[in-house]
C-alpha cells in the first residue's frame, strides 16, 4: 500500500517456496500449454515373459515331436502324461483339437472313447478313415482346469502353427475354440462356416472349423451344423 511501511519477511517466503518445491512445483511457468487434469501417461507395454522367452522351435518334424514330448515344452510341467500326435506324416488332412480328454489319457491316444467313435463316423461321412489323417492337439497334456493357463497360450499357439507347417497338410480341420484361436486367432463362433487360407512356414493349407466331438455328444442338435462343416472341408470351400 502506498505510503505504508514496507516489510518483507524473506524467511517466510523462502519457507513457502521450499514447501512448493517439495510438493513437486519446481517451475513458475512453462512455455507449452499443459492439461493439469489429464491422467498420467501409461507405461510402455512390454511383452509377457512367455513371449519374450519364446524358444527357437525345431526345424524338422522328428525333432519337433521329440521337443514336444520333452521337458522344455510349454505344458511339460502340467500333471498327467503326454498324449502325442499320430497318423501318417504325409496325410492330406491334419486334425487339430484342444487337448487330450480323460479317455485319451487312459488310452494314450487322442480322440478315444465315445468321442473317438463319433469322430471316426464323422471321417467316414466324408470318405476318410483314421489311418489317413494326422491327429494332433494344441496341448499334449490335459490342463487341470480343462483350459490352458494364460501364460502358456502364446507358446502353445506358436507350437501348433509350427507343427502344421512341418506336416504341410492340404487341409486343416480345427475342432473347438482352442484350436481355432491357435491357428486363426478367434473363437469358433467367429470362424465357422468359412473356408480359410492358412499360411505357415510349410506353405498354405485350407482350414475349416467345427465342433469337438465331445460337444456334439453333449449337444446332438449341433450335428447338423457339423455336417455342413465337414462338407465345406470335403469340397474345399466350393458350394
Amino acid at each position: 500500500m502506498v505510503g505504508a511501511d514496507q516489510f518483507f519477511d524473506t524467511a517466510a517466503y523462502a519457507s513457502a517456496l521450499e514447501w512448493w518445491h517439495d510438493a513437486g512445483v519446481d517451475i513458475l511457468a512453462d512455455a507449452n500449454p499443459r492439461d493439469w487434469l489429464a491422467p498420467p501417461p501409461l507405461p510402455p507395454v512390454r511383452p509377457a515373459a512367455s513371449e519374450a522367452a519364446a524358444p527357437q522351435l525345431p526345424p524338422t518334424l522328428e525333432a519337433f515331436l521329440a521337443w514336444r514330448a520333452g521337458a522344455d515344452a510349454p505344458d511339460a510341467r502340467w500333471g498327467g502324461k503326454n498324449v502325442l500326435a499320430e497318423g501318417p506324416t504325409d496325410a492330406e488332412l491334419m486334425v487339430l483339437l484342444d487337448h487330450p480328454d480323460r479317455d485319451d489319457c487312459e488310452a494314450g491316444r487322442l480322440l478315444s472313447g465315445s468321442a473317438g467313435r463319433l469322430f471316426d463316423r464323422m471321417l467316414a461321412a466324408i470318405g476318410l478313415s483314421r489311418d489317413r489323417v494326422y491327429v494332433a492337439s494344441v496341448c499334449v497334456r490335459r490342463p487341470a482346469s480343462g483350459r490352458s493357463p494364460r501364460d502358456a497360450v502364446t507358446l502353445l499357439a506358436a507350437a501348433a502353427m509350427h507343427h502344421a507347417g512341418l506336416v504341410r497338410p492340404k487341409r486343416l480341420l480345427l475342432l473347438g475354440d482352442a484350436a481355432s484361436r491357435a491357428v486363426l486367432g478367434a473363437d469358433a463362433s467367429a470362424t465357422r462356416g468359412i473356408y480359410h487360407a492358412v499360411h505357415h512356414n510349410g506353405g498354405r493349407s485350407g482350414a475349416v472349423v467345427s465342433f469337438h466331438p465331445r460337444l456334439l455328444l453333449q449337444r446332438p442338435a449341433a450335428k447338423a451344423d457339423a455336417w455342413r462343416d465337414l462338407r465345406l472341408l470335403r469340397d474345399g470351400g466350393r458350394e
